[in-house]
């Protein structure tokens, strides 16, 4: 086993305010390796909160920024601003009374003084600093009214002989009462027991010139004083650039491996049947519009998969109404030409009634038997859906979630949809898939088991970057274009002070037979006042409450929707009845009602939270106005948007702000004003705030990205998915290793 070198010098300065108390140091000496004694230390031990359990863990355990430590500077050529480090001797040290209390201590070397203050001290620290005494001080010296002072410094008592420390000093990410000593201790403590002989091509790491593995944890967790401390914090240097390789390269290889074991799978084969009476073709005449190129080759992608006897594994994307639902019921049509069921699973009644509606439009007239199964029937008539599904007497199953419910069973299930895929967990599309797992699908001996093709579908398109990183081991098809004739939705940003505006431009509209979104982020008035914010990025689920507190601790009064309504209803006066109102915690059957009233124009303007944000198809409506948009995310913003421009007339999109902004709200308002392209704002979304939420579950594959950024390290990323291939054939244990070390059993995330 080989070890890094250990420092001959002395431990760096102590993380404290002050001199160090005897509570501060517990557990100093604990080493990663010693189990906890439950007996002594009950509940997870500190490496255990950080996720830290093997040697490996620790050595990856990378530090944040560091600390020179390593020479003394003199008083007199402190910098205002600039870190330093300064050993003197304590002339004075006073505590000032009344109400903003502090310590002063005043420090002298032989260029000058040096003041030290504490606002946040015990009242024997005046005595723990008499004259004469020499510390070690290190802080960021700043200009007072007495000469330069540091404020909280880090500080200890020192010796004249004490030595410096050689290297530069590590702050590593920590928890609450996990300190800086006891991590660097632990990690040291790991790195010596590791075996760091290198495991990849010395070729492949001279290509991309990169440093071998002992050498990259040596500069990284105990970097020499002559490293440029830039290269360290932006990860430029070589030794951040083998960290992110290898971090990519454990991803691109798990991908891989999940790929592989999937071909070992096997699925029933659902080839296509040509001819006029096949019914897709029989489909393709009934459509009252052509496909588009981009539907024609994603619905001929999905056709070839559904012909072979290994499972479809793909991803549908498409910007909002790019014709997904079309693509999906080619290939339920070819899943039912050959004797199969198919299931499509939608994560909101309002999305499921949308799909059933459509595909029952076009299927049902060509002798196809379709069933709703939803968790807002009775239970009537979720057991007869049921039972239909069972007997095989239904065709295609559409539903929400209770279409996994556990005795939901199917005759035989060839085809699995999954539409807003990030929307569903690992479990739950694994358990739709164990759907086509039944008795009627095992086939005869030495046959196997088979499980049903699976296809994911989704509106919010992902970026090529992070397509290739967490979608690698599927196959993704793309409906990059809109159909013609769908015109572009003019986009305008509102400050909050023209609502009256806005309130005049929807009057005009609903009076003229035009129909209008208004939607609003919160529900209804909270008497309570929450303690956590609408999140920034702008989550889809709703908020109740109509005060949030973020983290600077103001209260922010969001409008909510019942009280729009009311507002909105008032304005309208004569089209007062004309005004509707909906939410996530509405009946299923009011929702329903709701939506068909608006849909068949019996209301005009309809008040809703996000529970629109995706599967509201109607073309008569030409404005949405997002009120608080600076409390949305980007995705959203589009996806709502998305609801009006699917008719013939020109639509509008206002965004309401609440002034001040944030640099970003105000970069999202403007992506979104700028273009109509779901493509480019993904990409710029995914620049703004990483992969965020775009992905649901699948995100916590991008979760495992510590260090890498999807950003800017596409060539690493290229050249990782490069030798992940290569490595899987030329040294297969290596790459299993590999993974090992870096995601250990975290692969769940790609098991659907």
């Amino acid at each position: 086993m080989t070890s890094s070198p250990r420092s001959r010098s002395a431990p760096a300065v102590q993380a404290c305010e002050g001199p160090a108390r005897k509570s501060t140091r517990r557990g100093a000496r604990a080493g990663p390796a010693q189990p906890a004694d439950p007996a002594r230390s009950p509940g997870p031990s500190p490496g255990e909160r950080l996720g830290l359990r093997s040697d490996w863990d620790y050595a990856l355990h990378l530090p944040l920024h560091y600390l020179d430590e390593t020479r003394i500077s003199a008083i007199a050529s402190l910098r205002d601003g600039v870190a330093a480090v300064v050993q003197a001797r304590v002339v004075q040290a006073q505590a000032s009374a009344g109400v903003r209390r502090q310590l002063r201590i005043q420090l002298q070397d032989a260029s000058g003084t040096l003041n030290l203050r504490f606002f946040h001290f015990y009242p024997n620290w005046q005595r723990q600093y008499p004259p004469g005494k020499l510390l070690r001080v290190r802080g960021e010296p700043r200009a007072g009214l007495f000469g330069m002072e540091m404020v909280h410094p880090t500080c200890h008592a020192a010796r004249p002989d004490e030595p410096l420390p050689e290297r530069l000093t590590p702050v590593y990410p920590a928890a609450s009462g996990i300190s800086q000593a006891w991590l660097r201790k632990a990690i040291t403590g790991a790195r010596a027991r590791l075996d760091v002989r290198e495991w990849l091509p010395a070729d492949l790491l001279s290509r991309l010139r990169l440093p071998d593995i002992a050498s990259t944890l040596d500069v990284l967790h105990a970097p020499p004083p002559d490293v440029p401390l830039a290269s360290l914090d932006d990860r430029s240097h070589p030794g951040w650039q083998r960290v992110k390789f290898d971090e990519l390269l454990a991803q691109q290889i798990a991908q891989q491996q999940a790929r592989l074991a999937r071909a070992a799978l096997r699925a029933w084969p659902l080839p296509a049947r040509n001819g006029p009476q096949s019914l897709g073709d029989r489909l393709l005449q009934a459509l009252p519009f052509a496909l588009t190129p981009d539907q024609e080759t994603c619905a001929a992608e999905i056709a070839a998969d559904l012909a072979l006897t290994q499972p479809m594994h793909r991803l549908l994307q498409g910007d909002v109404g790019s014709g997904k639902t079309v693509v999906a019921a080619l290939a339920a049509a070819q899943s039912i030409d050959c004797g199969f069921q198919c299931a499509l699973m939608a994560p909101t009644d309002i999305l499921a009634t949308q799909h059933l509606r459509k595909l029952a439009d076009w299927l049902e007239p060509l002798g196809v038997s379709v069933a709703w199964l939803s968790g807002a029937q009775t239970r009537r008539e979720r057991d007869a859906a049921a039972q239909a599904a069972a007997s095989g007497a239904a065709q295609l199953v559409v539903g929400t979630h209770a279409v996994i419910q556990e005795k939901v069973r199917f005759h035989r299930l060839g085809l699995a949809i999954v539409d807003e895929q990030h929307r569903f967990g690992v479990a739950q599309r694994l358990s739709l898939r164990a759907k086509g797992l039944d008795e009627g699908l095992a086939g005869g001996a030495g046959d196997g088991v088979r499980e049903p093709h699976l296809l994911m579908m989704s509106a919010t398109p992902i970026p090529r970057t992070l397509a290739m990183a967490v979608f690698g081991d599927l196959d993704v098809s793309t409906i990059a274009h809109l159909p013609p004739g769908r015109r572009p939705v003019r986009t305008r940003v509102f400050d909050e002070a023209r609502r009256d505006a806005v309130i005049a431009r929807v009057r005009v509209l609903v009076a003229a037979g035009r129909q209008v979104y208004w939607v609003c982020p919160l529900v209804e008035e909270s008497t309570a006042r929450p303690t956590s914010p609408l999140p920034a990025h702008g989550g889809s689920g709703e908020r109740r409450g109509s005060a949030f507190t973020p983290a600077g601790g103001e209260v922010l009064d969001l409008r909510n929707a019942e009280a729009t309504h009311a507002e909105l209803q008032a304005t309208l006066g004569n089209d007062a009845e004309r005004v509707g109102l909906l939410h996530g915690r509405m009946p299923a059957s009011q929702k329903a009602q709701v939506m068909a009233d608006f849909a068949a124009g019996r209301l005009r303007l309809l008040v809703a939270t996000t529970v629109i944000e995706v599967g509201v198809d109607v073309p008569a409506a030409t404005l949405m106005v997002i009120e608080h948009a600076e409390r949305f995310g980007l995705s959203q913003l589009h996806q709502l948007r998305g609801r009006v421009g699917r008719g013939a007339d020109a639509s509008e999109c206002l965004l309401l702000f609440t002034p001040p902004l944030s640099e970003m709200a105000r970069a999202r308002l403007l992506a979104v004003r700028d273009t109509n392209d779901g493509f480019v704002l993904a990409q710029k979304d995914l620049e703004l705030r990483g992969p965020g939420e775009l992905l649901g579950q699948r995100q916590s594959g991008v979760q495992m990205l510590r260090h890498a950024d999807l950003h800017t390290d596409i060539a690493l990323l290229e050249a990782a998915r490069d030798a992940a291939v290569w490595l899987l054939h030329h040294d297969p244990g290596a790459a299993h290793e590999h993974v090992q070390r870096w995601l250990g059993g975290r692969l769940d995330w790609l098991a659907a």
